[in-house]
């Protein structure tokens, strides 16, 4: 079934520029912006703006352009410092594109909307982007709409810096930015070329190694869901913002800008922009540096059982297993006792050994998560089949086959695993029944 967006994009590629956009697509109705100019015919136009935000004008939009020097901090290290990481571990950055060949220069890019929820009648009103410098300092050009009916020319300035980037990192920028920005492109008839490019989402990664206290074990297929862009900073880049705004106070201080004009509002929304924008770097190092050095970078257990997803879903098995294996090594709870990322990394090295044919290895690892309490009943009854079946076609001990496939059937709630529990129940006991009359016949002979 197509989405709405391509059946946009089919309306935008059969049709000629001289048809007009159906009217469902006209901008939302927004208060009317200040009588501000698209480029001011004189010095007396704009002077406040320019010196309020310390921007400038550049082909009809408002752009502003600010540079971190190397040597300053943010959180725990040098801008410098994480200039240089980023560029020392940039090559493992497809680990974090699911393959897809992302290499420098790195764009970094975060917006401000004029609504959090996103919609067909939300803009992005400020278009912040940002990168390193040859030199280590951290660069943020930001592109301010000012007037709605210049929104074309601030998507043509976007597209510009999009066209010299070589990957694009945003936080949350799949799910949000990204279609937003296309989305706006497509009803201005502009090509969107953020489409092309490797795209590093940094949420996804950060929720495996650094949201706090959940594992994906209750429900093994879904990733963890409070994972907030400050929270990280304040964890892991060891930065803390002093006087920053609320995110929910944005949308409302750039409709005050608009209808005053009074530009004031909007430096405390540039800083934050830019902050995010230095967090997203920051965090991206962090990120590509754990891949590249590998479990014994991992500052804890956690950590590394995020590594082994990541290079299993890369294909790096040997790498997943060693990482698997660091994590259970670091765990701080004695075996038996409860601990999410010790029966996590015991399930994916489970299957990470039976997909490399280590049956015996695969089997103590499901033994161990049978002997932890309080393990998930879900896990725990893979743990009962995938042991039943081992001792039943690898190890020949019908024995100890019957008594898994028993425990299975016990714990086991869905009909699905009760009946396929049932047939390997009958069909060991038909084993068992013809092993105890070969040996009767031995017996009597």
């Amino acid at each position: 079934m197509s989405t709405l967006a391509d059946r946009v994009r089919g309306i935008v590629k059969s049709s000629g520029p001289s048809v007009s956009v159906p009217s469902l697509c006209d901008p939302p109705a927004l208060p009317a912006p200040p009588a501000l100019p698209a480029s001011p015919p004189d010095a007396r136009a704009l002077p406040a703006l320019e010196r309020t935000l310390c921007g400038e004008w550049r082909s009809g939009c408002f752009v502003i352009e600010h540079r971190r020097p190397a040597g300053s901090r943010h959180g725990k290290e040098a801008v410098g410092q994480v200039a240089e990481r980023l560029d020392r571990t940039a090559g493992d950055a497809p680990l974090l594109t699911h393959g897809k060949p992302a290499q420098p220069p790195f764009l970094f890019l975060d917006l401000e909307t004029t609504g959090l929820n996103g919609g067909a009648g939300t803009l992005a009103f400020l278009v912040g982007c940002g990168w390193f410098d040859g030199d280590g300092s951290f660069v943020t050009r930001q592109f301010l709409l000012t007037r709605f009916q210049d929104e074309r020319l601030l998507l043509e300035q976007v597209a510009a810096e999009l066209a010299a980037a070589g990957a694009l990192v945003s936080f949350n920028g799949k799910s949000f930015d990204a279609p937003l920005l296309e989305t706006r492109f497509l009803f201005h008839r502009l090509e969107w070329i953020g489409g092309r490019l490797p795209h590093v989402d940094v949420l996804h990664p950060a929720r495996r190694f650094w949201t706090p206290g959940q594992v994906a074990v209750a429900q093994p297929f879904r990733a963890a869901s409070s994972c907030s862009l400050q929270t990280l900073e304040r964890q892991i880049v060891g930065a803390r913002r002093s006087g920053d705004i609320p995110g929910f106070q944005i949308p409302a201080r750039y409709f005050q800008f608009i209808r005053s004009g009074d530009a004031a509002p909007l430096r405390a929304i540039l800083e934050h922009n830019r902050l995010d924008l230095l967090t997203l770097a920051a965090l991206t190092a962090r990120l590509l540096h754990l891949t590249r050095t590998g479990p014994d970078g991992a500052r804890d257990a956690r950590e590394a059982l995020a590594l082994g997803h990541i290079y299993a879903s890369a294909g790096l098995d040997d790498r997943a297993q060693a990482a698997y294996r660091h994590a259970i090594n670091r765990c701080r709870s004695p075996r038996g006792a409860y601990d999410a990322v010790r029966i996590d990394a015991l399930r994916r090295l489970a299957y990470a050994c039976r997909r490399a044919r280590m049956f015996d290895a695969a089997a103590g690892c499901w033994m161990e998560l049978l002997e932890i309490r309080g393990c998930p009943p879900l896990i725990e009854r893979e743990a009962t089949e995938a042991l039943a079946i081992h001792n039943e076609h690898r190890r020949r001990d019908l024995g100890a086959a019957k008594v898994f496939a028993l425990r299975t059937l016990e714990s086991g709630e869905a009909p699905a695993w009760k009946a396929a529990a049932q047939h390997r129940i009958a069909r060991l006991d038909r084993k068992l029944t013809r092993a105890d009359e070969a040996r009767s016949l031995q017996f009597d002979a």
